[in-house]
């Protein structure tokens, strides 16, 4: 990306070339946008080929081709092989293995050969590692996935990485780290911190941790409104089986949306709805909540 843009921007093409290169521009911006939008991203095995289509027609609104993870190290050169971004209009994220393995440098030569909407670093505790890999990626997209202490301690500097556009939290790992329960209260803090993260560096909110039942539908959507109400804007998700609860949760309730017509219909003087003051930061909230509406609609 900063090498397209010192190009077109140092006038070193005729017309032609320079109209091409921000028609290629604004693609790039587009796939930013739609990173920065996504809410129910779906895990793939990249060993799994054969379930990238199926993945597609989940609802999941992107894909996330995992090398790291899903796939044992006997199989990590044929996964890295099997990348593909072509099976779908979505975004596809890939998952690459992190800086501590020694499959780093050849997943970033294979993401680099198929250009994916972003790249998801596993493992994101440095924000000078995260920028040296963003780097190496070519102004890829990146997604920092929060999964240890240190990496929480420096939530704030991984998102102010230029090419941060999401972050996400890897809850599971994150719990192994700390040799503590994975559950909501005892996490609240951590996905508190990403949520500030987030809003410090003026990007996306975050996309929080798996629901590791795949079976129980409802408590993936628990899980997601749970995180919802504390400011995340998503769910990493591992199972078809979970997409359709994760959607249906962030999506404003019939209840939300006619409180906030309600406010919005309201003078602009203070005045008194369902019994509560109404002022400048409830309306800037009544919108929040339409404008919610409006995008997931549009999905």
């Amino acid at each position: 990306m900063a090498e397209l843009l010192r190009w077109v921007s140092k006038g070193r093409s005729n017309q032609a070339t320079h109209a091409r290169y921000w028609q290629v521009f604004e693609a790039i911006n587009g796939f930013i946008s739609m990173i920065e939008s996504v809410q129910v991203p779906l895990f793939v095995p990249a060993n799994r080929s054969e379930r990238f289509e199926k993945a597609a027609v989940s609802g999941a609104d992107a894909i996330i081709i995992d090398l790291e993870d899903a796939v044992p190290p006997s199989e990590k050169i044929s996964a890295r092989q099997s990348i593909n971004t072509e099976f779908t209009d979505k975004p596809v994220i890939v998952r690459i293995n992190s800086e501590r393995t020694p499959w780093i440098a050849d997943d970033i030569a294979a993401v680099l050969s198929h250009r994916p909407g972003a790249v998801m670093i596993p493992k994101s505790e440095c924000p000078d590692s995260i920028a040296r890999i963003a780097n190496e990626l070519g102004g890829i997209s990146v997604v920092a996935l929060i999964e240890t202490a240190q990496g929480l301690s420096n939530a704030r500097q991984i998102s102010a990485v230029p090419e941060v556009v999401r972050l996400a939290f890897g809850s599971v790992d994150f719990c192994a780290d700390l040799n503590c329960e994975h559950r909501r209260d005892l996490l609240l803090p951590a996905r508190l911190e990403l949520v500030l993260a987030s809003r410090i560096a003026c990007i996306s909110a975050p996309l929080d941790g798996v629901t590791l039942s795949i079976k129980d539908e409802g408590l993936a959507g628990d899980d997601a409104a749970h995180a919802r109400s504390i400011g995340m804007s998503g769910k990493l998700c591992i199972h078809p089986n979970q997409v359709e609860a994760i959607k249906g949760a962030f999506v404003p309730t019939s209840t939300e949306l006619e409180w906030a017509r309600r406010v919005l219909s309201a003078s602009d003087s203070a005045a008194l709805v369902d019994g509560e003051m109404v002022d400048a930061p409830v309306k800037i909230r009544a919108r929040q909540i339409l404008e919610i509406f409006d995008r997931t609609s549009m999905k």
